[in-house]
């Protein structure tokens, strides 16, 4: 008896691994991982907002609808909770996905503003916090990359045959990802350079 229940276990195990169960699960598993970096590292910027609108606040005070523009955008972000559970729910991935749209371009806006205020350029803080601002948007691309290859690759496993019938036995759905539009974006990180030179003429607002 004894032997042939040890011969069903591995029997099932062998079915399972040969249905591809075990490759789901892995891939799974990555999937998971790259999120909680494309979060974290999100995350890591949404920590530099305060700061950088602190200092821009300093030297162009009457640049307000911009500088409101990235704190509203930046609270938006902070009201979606971004669970692991998040990559299973195509409606608030989209959410998600149109928050930090939103925070990119606030943040666009706010760099090309600053251009007219020399003095803001030259401030150390201000410098410190664009060489965090780049290596933050850099390692956000990376991240969204390993995030769109680890779903790609899962959504093309759980679609494909016999891996497919695993999936539905045990429930497996495809994950969103991110849109053509945003894979083009990523593929060429934002350049952040308040070091450029000033535009000819006096800082706005004077």
């Amino acid at each position: 008896m004894q032997a042939i229940r040890v011969l069903l276990v591995a029997s099932v195990v062998a079915l399972l691994s040969g249905c591809g169960y075990n490759r789901i699960q892995g891939q799974d598993e990555t999937v998971k991982a790259a999120w909680s970096d494309v979060i974290s590292q999100y995350q890591r910027r949404a920590d530099l907002v305060p700061n950088l609108v602190a200092t821009v606040k300093g030297y162009a005070e009457q640049e307000k609808s911009v500088l409101l523009g990235v704190t509203e955008a930046r609270a938006k972000v902070g009201t979606i909770q971004a669970t692991p559970e998040l990559v299973n729910d195509e409606a608030a991935f989209k959410k998600f996905q149109a928050a930090q749209g939103e925070l990119s371009s606030a943040l666009k806006s706010l760099i090309a503003v600053s251009e007219n205020y020399p003095q803001l350029k030259s401030d150390q803080n201000f410098r410190d916090l664009q060489a965090q601002l780049e290596g933050t948007e850099n390692r956000i691309a990376v991240a969204r990359t390993r995030y769109i290859d680890a779903v790609r690759e899962y959504n093309v496993t759980i679609r494909s045959f016999p891996s497919n019938l695993t999936a539905m036995i045990f429930k497996y759905q495809t994950k969103p990802n991110f849109t053509v539009e945003n894979e083009a974006a990523i593929a060429k990180p934002p350049t952040v350079d308040f070091g450029a030179a000033a535009p000819a003429g006096k800082p706005a607002g004077q």
